[in-house]
Parts: C-alpha cells; sequence; structure tokens
C-alpha cells in the first residue's frame, strides 16, 4: 500500500513540468506587426499567466508535496494516537498550503480558506476523540487498546466507544463523506485543476486506508497472521460493543451514495460533479468497511485501487483538453500570440476546464483524449467489462452475503442514476 500510495503521488506530478513549459512558451508574445518578441514580464499590459505562479510551481510546489507524501506514509504505518494525530496533520497542512499555492487567484485562497477552516474541525474532533480514548484508557498505543477492547469488551466502557466514533467522524469529515461534504465541491471547484488532483485522490487513499486499520485491529497486519483469522477475531470483540461504530459507517455510506448521485444530477461544473461522484464512491467503500468480512476487505481494497486509478486519468485528462483549449484559443496556426487577447489577467482559471460545456465537440479536435475521457467515465458508472464494473460488483457480492440486502438494492439504484450524469458529459464531449 505503501508504494501504491507514492506511484498514484508521482503519476499525479506528471502535469507539473508540462505545466511549467507552457508557461514559459507563453512567456512569448508577438506584438501585431509580427516583429517585435516580449517578454510576458517585461509586458506587463499583456499578461496572462504571472511569473508567481510559475515560481509556485517550482520549489514550493515540490517541497509541500514532499511533506504531505510523508504525513500519508506515515499515517498508513501508525500504530499510536499520537502519531496518527501528528501524520494527519502533517498531510493536512500540506494539502492546505497546496490549495492556496496560486495567491493571484482569488477562487483558489477562498478555497484554501474554507478548506483549512473545516479541515481544522475535522482534526479537531480526532483529537477529542483520541483524548477520550486515552481518558478512560490509560493507553495511547493503538495495540493495546485493541487487546483492551478483545478482553473487557466495548461495552465496558462507553467513553471508549464515543471517543472511537468521534474519531471516526473526524475522519469521515476529512473524506467528504456524506452528511459531512458539503465543503468538498466548493474547494475542489474553485482550486486549480493541477492542485485538485491531489486534493481528491492523496488524502484519501491513506486516511481510508487507517480506517480499515482501525475498523478491524491494525495490530494484526503487523504481526504475521493471516488476514482471515485477523478479520475473523476482531470482528468478534468488536461485535460486543462496535455496533454503533458499525451503524455509523452505514448511515454515512446510504447518505453517501444517495446525495452523491441525486445532488450530482444538478450539476454544470465538471469539478463540482467530479466531486459529487467522489462521494458516491466514498459511499461504495463505507460500505465495504461496515461489512467488516474478509471478503469485504478484498473488495475494498480493490475499490480503493480502482477508483485511485480511474479518478487520477479522468483529471490528468481534462488538465491536457484545458491546456489544449488554452493554445487553441489564444494561439493562431502558425503559433503567433494574439496580443491583448486576455491583458492584464493573473488568474489561472483561464488554463481549467470550468463548464461541462466546454467539453463540447472535443471529439473533432482531441479524438483520442477524447475517447480516453469517455472510456473512464464508463468505468466510472460501472459499465462491463471495464474496472469500475467489477469492483462495485465486489462490493455488492459482498454485501449481498453478508445480508446487506437493502443497502445493495440502494447501491445498484444509484448506480444506475449515476451512469446519466456520465452519459451527459460523454454526449457533450462527442
Amino acid at each position: 500500500l505503501d508504494i501504491f500510495l507514492l506511484i498514484i503521488g508521482a503519476l499525479i506530478l506528471i502535469p507539473r513540468p508540462v505545466f511549467i513549459e507552457y508557461i514559459k512558451l507563453s512567456g512569448n508574445s508577438i506584438d501585431n506587426s509580427g516583429k517585435t518578441i516580449k517578454s510576458l514580464e517585461e509586458n506587463s499590459k499583456h499578461r496572462i499567466i504571472s511569473s508567481e505562479i510559475l515560481s509556485c510551481l517550482g520549489d514550493k510546489y515540490s517541497l509541500i508535496i514532499l511533506f504531505s507524501t510523508l504525513g500519508s506514509t506515515l499515517l498508513l504505518s501508525s500504530s499510536d494516537l499520537l502519531s496518527m494525530y501528528l501524520s494527519i496533520e502533517l498531510q493536512s497542512f500540506g494539502v492546505y498550503i497546496l490549495a492556496t499555492l496560486f495567491k493571484d487567484s482569488g477562487l483558489a485562497t477562498s478555497a484554501g480558506l474554507k478548506y483549512f477552516l473545516l479541515g481544522g474541525l475535522s482534526s479537531c474532533l480526532i483529537l477529542f476523540g483520541s483524548g477520550l480514548v486515552y481518558f478512560y484508557t490509560g493507553l495511547t498505543n493503538l495495540e493495546s487498546i485493541y487487546s483492551l477492547i478483545s478482553a473487557n469488551g466495548l461495552n465496558s466502557g462507553t467513553g471508549i466507544t464515543l471517543g472511537i466514533t468521534i474519531i471516526v467522524i473526524g475522519f469521515l469529515f476529512k473524506i467528504a463523506a456524506a452528511p459531512l461534504h458539503n465543503w468538498a465541491p466548493d474547494v475542489y471547484n474553485d482550486s486549480p485543476t493541477i492542485v485538485t488532483i491531489w486534493l481528491t485522490i492523496m488524502p484519501k487513499i491513506s486516511i481510508l486506508i487507517f480506517l480499515l486499520d482501525l475498523f478491524i485491529g491494525g495490530s494484526s497486519w503487523t504481526n504475521n497472521v493471516s488476514v482471515a483469522s485477523s478479520i475473523t477475531d476482531q470482528a468478534s470483540h468488536l461485535a460486543q460493543g462496535g455496533f454503533a461504530i458499525k451503524n455509523l459507517l452505514l448511515l454515512s455510506s446510504l447518505f453517501s451514495l444517495i446525495i452523491g448521485t441525486v445532488v450530482g444530477l444538478a450539476q454544470s461544473k465538471i469539478k463540482r460533479l467530479l466531486a459529487y461522484s467522489t462521494i458516491s464512491h466514498i459511499g461504495f467503500l463505507l460500505l465495504a468497511l461496515s461489512i467488516n468480512s474478509e471478503q469485504s476487505v478484498e473488495s475494498f481494497i480493490f475499490y480503493i485501487v480502482q477508483y485511485s486509478i480511474t479518478n487520477l486519468n479522468t483529471f490528468l485528462i481534462i488538465l491536457a483538453l484545458g491546456y489544449l483549449n488554452f493554445f487553441n484559443k489564444f494561439f493562431d496556426n502558425k503559433k503567433k500570440f494574439r496580443l491583448g487577447a486576455y491583458s492584464d489577467n493573473k488568474n489561472i482559471e483561464v488554463i481549467d476546464i470550468r463548464l461541462i460545456t466546454e467539453l463540447k465537440g472535443q471529439f473533432l479536435s482531441n479524438p483520442l483524449l477524447s475517447i480516453s475521457l469517455a472510456i473512464c467515465l464508463f468505468s466510472m458508472a460501472g459499465i462491463p467489462p471495464l474496472i469500475g464494473f467489477f469492483s462495485k460488483q465486489m462490493v455488492l457480492y459482498s454485501a449481498m452475503q453478508s445480508g446487506y440486502y437493502f443497502m445493495s438494492i440502494v447501491a445498484i439504484i444509484v448506480s444506475v442514476i449515476s451512469a446519466s450524469y456520465y452519459l451527459k458529459i460523454v454526449r457533450i464531449l462527442f
């Protein structure tokens, strides 16, 4: 899982050097006579992207990404409440700064502020829950807490149950699970796409894996115990008093499936729609997590892998289409810059695709990218024989095997409904 996290992070960073080259290329402009070439830094009246954005994508961007990645990898291996909290804060502060990195963009600044304030609230919940667990057990080591729960049962102390529940609520806040999702569409939509890719994928992978660790007893994964036996043992212990946590995850899964699908139908902005799509996928992941069987854990991990790859590919294609639209708009066939098209505009938003209607007719100009995007959207919708179908099938099969028929029916219905807004994008695309 560490290797997978780092590979996904490396793939997300692919657009950065391309982005820098595009900014450098647009740094030269040709005047109306076609004779004088001026640098954008020298000619402030005809500026499209400020030099500050170019510097932001340099050392600052790389350093913040490294800190955020370090926090994610440390969270995967955390075995103590204190190390868990410090790891998630290291990861979170990295993405807060990343969201506000482009200071010339008013939307990005407001998105980062909203992310910071609401992310701080979720961090407070996690710290408060950890404090409650420590108050009632005197322990911060997760393995010791699991042993105490297995010996006495979770019902022996309602404070432990309350503390773990509050920690889980804090994590649900951070992964934008409904009904704690309101911040996500605004933040994802207002951040530059090159930053949104990181925000939507990397923090979720580490937090979801840690939730899996927390829910089934993370110590058994590091003690060379078979997965099957560890899940059976921990499930029997958690069954004594962990129904509140299980019901919390099921309730959040139900809300995520319904809200992520129904509200997504009304969206006209591409990143807001993908944000609600992500919330719907979180519903499937939480359903697999709450079932807590060997088969559901396998489906959970498989779903994370396919979600990360498909979502990453979708955002990279949208970013590429945005670059191509930018150059098609401001350059003619001879690649001569059209002077004064967007004078004194320092916002990075000129590159990003924001509205779904901006994808209209892309198949005619970029057929390969359009077909790739359509395949990714079909996979998200769960259409066979694409990988998204098999991940949803595994989750639904494990839910049916464990007797969660109502949740399975809801998940199937919302999958069919959500296919309509994916098809809407494909229709506009072609």
